[in-house]
């Protein structure tokens, strides 16, 4: 009958965001850097998963990588050298229903920022992590890295690197209660943003080292890379990252890897013949410290009074 309201109660269809949504400020890198095509790919992510801007936070610390907040158009925290990760853990335990990226750089996460790392991947929190590793300190202008490769030139080191780099791969899958642990290149789109993708729908810490290009420094390190595409090795499996078409015609170098063997994944990381690429290890299982931190946030101010002044009585003499 017409003039019910079964009639013209219309439900209101939940807002699209399209790529636009997210997109900040004019990324001001080098034409040609790798920072460039990771931040095209979080934003295809963004949307793809439709997360809300005004309920995604992007967190950085110091360094060209560190930039990123400025280019999406979200909330956004630019921190301190090395102090990315203590902030994405504050933020994600006082507010669980936020979406957290975290953007960083081979200096800023593998030197001064070294001991917040560690305890992050144990901590487990939900975060995305990209570590953007070009090899370099690039914003200051050439200073060895911690992941400077043995006889690199630099500002620091004229004659060359003495020291053996770190692997920041290797080292995550050695930190106890670890869960997801997976590397890509930033000169194949179709797998970075599969990786990021799957990241950022990983429950705990996902840990994604992007091999990332600096056109400025160290142009050459990934060079050959690019030119001789049998130097990277995909590994594929029904659980790890998914591999299309595109990816197998670029990448043809593939290997079959269960993400389950921790035992294989350190093998694997530790290959120094080929750059392998894709999900080396996920534990869905593994402890989330913001699970724990979360306890208590649905209280009234009055509640939280009394539970404090409960704590307090205990020292009461």
């Amino acid at each position: 009958m017409i003039g019910l309201k079964k009639d013209w109660d219309i439900e209101d269809a939940a807002p699209q965001c399209t790529l636009e949504d997210y997109k900040g400020a004019e990324a001001r890198w080098c034409p040609g850097c790798g920072d460039h095509a990771v931040l095209s790919a979080v934003q295809r992510v963004a949307r793809d998963l439709q997360l809300p801007p005004e309920r995604t936070v992007v967190v950085s610390g110091i360094g060209c990588s560190s930039r990123f907040p400025h280019y999406m158009k979200t909330y956004g925290f630019h921190g301190l050298h090395g102090r990315a990760f203590p902030v994405a853990c504050g933020i994600r335990s006082r507010r669980p229903d936020l979406h957290v990226f975290l953007v960083t750089g081979d200096g800023d996460c593998c030197a001064i920022g070294t001991a917040h790392w560690i305890h992050a991947i144990r901590y487990n929190m939900r975060i995305t992590a990209l570590l953007l590793d070009n090899n370099i300190y690039g914003l200051t202008k050439m200073q060895t890295s911690p992941t400077t490769r043995l006889g690199e030139k630099s500002n620091t080191h004229p004659q060359g690197s003495f020291f053996v780099p770190l692997n920041p791969v290797s080292i995550t899958l050695g930190i106890p209660n670890a869960s997801f642990v997976a590397q890509t290149i930033d000169w194949n789109p179709p797998h970075l943003y599969a990786t990021i993708k799957a990241a950022a729908e990983h429950p705990g810490t996902s840990f994604v080292r992007v091999l990332q290009r600096c056109p400025h420094f160290t142009a050459h390190v990934f060079a050959p890379a690019q030119d001789n595409h049998d130097q990277v090795l995909v590994m594929r499996h029904a659980d790890g990252i998914p591999v299309d078409e595109t990816v197998r015609k670029l990448l043809p170098n593939q290997v079959d890897h269960d993400p389950a063997d921790l035992a294989a994944a350190r093998a694997m990381a530790d290959r120094e013949d080929v750059y392998p690429v894709g999900l080396f290890y996920r534990k869905g299982d593994a402890q989330r410290y913001d699970e724990a931190t979360a306890a208590g946030l649905g209280r009234t101010p009055r509640e939280k009074v009394a539970a404090l002044d409960r704590l307090l009585d205990r020292f009461q003499v």
